[in-house]
């Protein structure tokens, strides 16, 4: 009997890459991750309702309207100013492409696409939005690519280091269920950190400058922009932590608010429901109850939703329509300045 000859370890990779290619070349492909996609939507939308029969809704409706005007004003304040500051996200990639729109413009576009994505997913705000805006201002795709990029990799700098340092020195007491230790939390803490660390001596110390991916070239930061990123990120995510600690009326220590929050923003990401609709409350439970009760946590979590979801939105509908009328004398106002 012979025995088979077994292909070398580069070529058995070679011929999986080439299976997987040849895969999703298929005409049925895409239909078939539509389909995985949505069946998992589904999946989460019947666990979510589920979950919300078990909810006393009236209990937390009559806790939302008890709170004090005053918390939700302050609330309201630090919502705004976390909008605020994200807004000038798109400013960092302004000064990276050179691209030559007003200040004022690239923030309300940063503004209009930041509302759009907390509530209906990256794909409309983030990109969406911001692809719809910056084309009619007569930005090139490329320009527009990188100006995206740029944002998307500014937000989460911040996230690893805040979430990072949160994990290591206040870390949270999991649920079993997730199957994550007090060490593994910690480890993950730890690399969180060293990734933002990771960027910031890539930008001071690395030699090569430029890299190409799928045709879009790509310019490494000196390390002041890289700074500049990373301190307007921590500043944008603590600034939505102290949103979140004012609504629950200081009955959790801001560290383990601000942790919980960087556990739920990741998880509604992931779980691809648009706003993370359900996902941040059953975090907030999970962590924090107890010591909180179901009920006030979610009453929190709600006004959470209002002030830094559902009022942005509202503002960003007007602002977007608004912009939309104006795209020809924007975009005339551009040319002239540049």
């Amino acid at each position: 009997m012979t025995a088979a000859i077994e292909a070398p370890a580069p070529e058995r990779k070679r011929q999986s890459t080439h299976w997987l290619a040849s895969l999703t070349r298929k005409p049925w492909f895409p239909w078939a991750r539509r389909i995985v996609v949505l069946g998992f939507l589904v999946f989460v939308v019947v666990l979510l309702t589920l979950q919300a029969r078990s909810i006393e809704w009236a209990e937390v409706f009559d806790a939302m309207r008890a709170y004090p005007v005053r918390t939700l004003l302050i609330g309201a304040a630090f919502a705004a100013l976390s909008h605020l500051v994200y807004s000038t996200f798109d400013l960092i990639g302004r000064h990276y492409t050179g691209h030559t729109l007003p200040a004022p413009t690239v923030m309300a576009i940063t503004f209009v696409s930041y509302a759009f994505n907390l509530n209906l997913g990256t794909l409309v705000g983030a990109v969406g939005m911001r692809v719809r805006l910056y084309s009619r201002l007569g930005l090139e795709p490329a320009v527009i690519a990188r100006v995206v990029g740029t944002s998307m990799l500014t937000n989460w700098l911040g996230y690893c280091l805040l979430a990072g340092v949160a994990f290591l020195f206040w870390p949270l007491a999991l649920p079993d269920s997730w199957h994550i230790g007090a060490v593994a939390f910690r480890v993950l803490g730890g690399a969180l950190v060293l990734a933002a660390i990771a960027y910031l001596l890539l930008c001071a110390f690395s030699t090569r400058r430029e890299w190409t991916l799928r045709g879009q070239e790509i310019s490494l930061p000196g390390l002041r922009v890289a700074g500049v990123q990373l301190l307007l990120s921590c500043a944008n995510w603590a600034v939505m932590g102290a949103t979140m600690y004012v609504l629950l009326q200081g009955k959790v220590a801001y560290p383990m608010v601000l942790g919980v929050l960087l556990i739920g923003a990741v998880a509604g990401l992931l779980s691809r429901v648009p706003a993370g609709l359900g996902v941040l409350e059953a975090v907030f439970v999970a962590l924090l109850a107890p010591p909180l009760s179901d009920t006030a946590l979610i009453a929190a979590v709600l006004c959470y939703r209002a002030v830094y979801y559902w009022a942005p939105l509202a503002v960003a509908v007007v602002l977007y329509l608004v912009m939309e009328a104006n795209a020809k004398k924007l975009a005339t106002d551009a040319t002239a300045s540049a």
